[in-house]
């Protein structure tokens, strides 16, 4: 029993502590399938007719846009995989998913065997809502889970007070953002009072996307340029700036209640977009963006695990900054989470507190991240990355466990990661080969896919996320 449930139990009224006294508070917002490079605030770059980029100006996220300017822009924040849910194992537990058992997104049981995942996030390990709730707050989840199916263990079973689905509501999955939106307010509202953490995780803008006559009517006069599909831009740009109207009613929220300044609320994603070479899977085809990088889902190289991360605490972080300094991890969510709500993290985890990064301090990490990724990636030969990557420092290694497909990128100088300097720079490569590959023999035990790590242009037959 934790310390709220004590307090119930009792009949006390929860604790409010004066301005002075309060922990903050935290919103964390999550999309699903939004490229590094689909954001005004980022750019939003797309190929040009001569194989170029260009910044377009068509796109419209106002609420976004206004988020950075009261807040920091990173641009060298990473999730954990490339896929789904062991993106969000990590954010939950401080640790790389591979260790959990989570190497691809979960699905059903005999699915789960064939790939060698577990069913769910095992409800035994300390994740972020049950730490905070622990301590006093409340805590909320709304929209995606993706940790485990109906039969396993239930949100509720990972320190989570309150869980809705949000696609039950006429509407359904179409209006599934205005319905989290919906249910974060009205958890902010019922714990103004307290301490609160609350994920909000968007089904959207993950494929199929089915936006209303209305939303599609923000951009009836859109002119998308050489090459490019009209129908498909128009559904991403709608749903998009959908998404947009409602993260600007949680910050106006907070506003209004005056809790801006004791609210930490963050901007996401949980991996780079779907290619638009998978047809019967994506049908917006190259209207999302993964902006300069090579990559896109699954990958590991730079577009499939670099991501928008977007931080608000106003008064805490600094108005319209850009950290281009911080390599921040997914799995350095919960620790960073843990020192501002004066939680002792777990030991054995993989993430580091940044969380002075969010006051405008650059922050190194003392150790490097490092990903797996057991299945094939599909789309064009240039995304395919090899199994294993490790990021330390300025240097960023990706290899196969037979040590093939070496390559070695200066990430600051090569964010592209079209210049390999392995040859060039042996001893960087051995380091960083040894490190990653002992880590991988202390992984669970699973089938590798024969796509996995390759280059060509055979298609895959792996299963696909749908």
């Amino acid at each position: 029993m934790n310390r709220r449930d004590c307090l119930r139990l009792l009949g006390a009224a929860p604790f409010v502590a004066s301005a002075a006294e309060q922990r903050p508070n935290f919103i964390f917002i999550f999309c699903d399938d939004l490229g590094w490079g689909d954001l005004p605030a980022y750019g939003h770059r797309n190929v040009d007719a001569h194989g170029g980029w260009t910044v377009r100006g068509d796109l419209k996220t106002p609420r976004l846009d206004r988020m950075a300017e009261e807040g920091t822009l990173f641009t060298q924040f990473y999730v954990a995989s490339g896929v789904c849910s062991p993106s969000r194992a990590a954010i939950m537990t401080g640790k790389f998913p591979s260790e959990l058992g989570i190497h691809d997104y979960l699905a059903s049981e005999e699915l789960n065997r064939q790939r060698g995942c577990v069913n769910y996030l095992e409800p035994g390990v300390p994740t972020v809502t049950r730490l905070l709730n622990d301590a006093g707050y409340a805590t909320g989840h709304f929209g995606k889970w993706h940790l485990g199916g109906s039969a396993g263990p239930q949100p509720q079973d990972y320190g989570i007070d309150l869980y809705k689905d949000c696609r039950a509501e006429p509407g359904g999955r179409v209006t599934s953002s205005e319905q989290i939106a919906d249910a974060t307010i009205d958890f902010v509202e019922q714990h103004k009072d307290e301490s609160f953490y609350i994920n909000a995780w968007l089904y959207d803008p993950h494929s199929p996307l089915h936006p209303t006559d209305e939303m599609l009517a923000e951009y009836k006069d859109l002119n998308p340029g050489w090459g490019e599909n009209y129908g498909a831009l128009q559904v991403w740009y709608a749903v998009l700036t959908y998404i947009d109207k409602q993260v600007g009613r949680i910050l106006d929220r907070l506003d209004d209640l005056g809790l801006s300044e004791n609210t930490i609320v963050v901007f996401t994603s949980d991996n780079g977009p779907e290619s638009g070479l998978i047809p019967f899977v994506s049908h917006y085809g190259n209207a999302a963006s993964s902006g300069p990088f090579r990559g896109l889902k699954r990958s590991l190289y730079e577009g499939g695990i670099r991501e928008p991360f977007i931080v608000r605490w106003k008064g805490q972080t600094p108005a319209n900054r850009v950290d281009r300094d911080t390599v921040f991890g997914g799995a350095d969510w919960l620790p960073s989470v843990c020192k501002l709500a004066g939680v002792a993290p777990p030991e054995n985890i993989q993430g580091e507190d940044l969380s002075t990064s969010f006051s405008g301090e650059s922050v190194s990490r003392s150790r490097p991240l490092m990903w797996e990724n057991r299945f094939p990636v599909y789309g064009h030969v240039l995304d395919k990355s090899p199994i294993l990557a490790i990021r330390d420092g300025r240097w960023k290694l990706l290899i196969n466990p037979d040590r093939s497909r070496v390559e070695l990128y200066d990430i600051p100088a090569d964010p592209t990661e079209m210049n390999n300097l392995a040859a060039q720079q042996p001893a960087v490569v051995e380091q960083l080969s040894s490190r990653v590959l002992a880590w991988q023999k202390t992984l669970p035990p699973g089938p590798i896919d024969p796509g996995a790590g390759k280059a060509d242009y055979v298609w895959p037959g792996a299963p696909i996320d749908r």
